[in-house]
């Protein structure tokens, strides 16, 4: 396996209040594109898919390692992320990070999330899509649900 590309140290508490130090990396031109690419849109609920989600987070998760004795181990399958990450919410601190460090617009603000930028160019997006999918949903022709 090919060397992490600009390894720089990130640190996260896990909900014991422990610090952990991770070493984050840089993705490789192709794998970055396909992590970048697939990783947001699966993770949206109802519209993503969670085993496309969890398979992308683990292939980010290859481009971050932990130090064993000088030697950087990075995290490339299950087992060592759950070794690695003690609970969620580092895995996602860890997974931010690697996305920010890796997304130059999100390492440049996240003020540009929030600030109504993205939301002003995707709403009519989603509000379209959305407004698609209810029409499919509300048309006759089935049983309606007992939910």
């Amino acid at each position: 396996m090919a060397e992490l590309i600009q390894p720089k140290e990130f640190k996260a508490v896990d909900q014991d209040g422990n610090e952990r130090t991770y070493l984050i990396s840089k993705f490789p031109a192709i794998e970055g594109r396909e992590i970048v690419c697939k990783y947001p849109v699966s993770a949206m609920p109802k519209v993503g898919d969670y085993a496309v989600n969890e398979e992308t987070m683990l292939k980010l998760m290859a481009y971050v390692a932990v130090d064993i004795n000088g030697t950087p181990l990075r995290l490339t399958t299950r087992a060592l992320v759950n070794n690695h990450c003690p609970d969620w919410e580092v895995l996602g601190r860890v997974e931010m990070a690697m996305m920010e460090y890796n997304v130059s617009f999100f390492a440049k603000g996240r003020s540009l999330l929030f600030s109504g930028g993205l939301k002003a160019k995707f709403l009519p997006l989603i509000t379209k899509t959305l407004t698609a999918l209810s029409a499919q949903l509300s048309q006759k022709g089935g049983p309606r649900s007992m939910n």
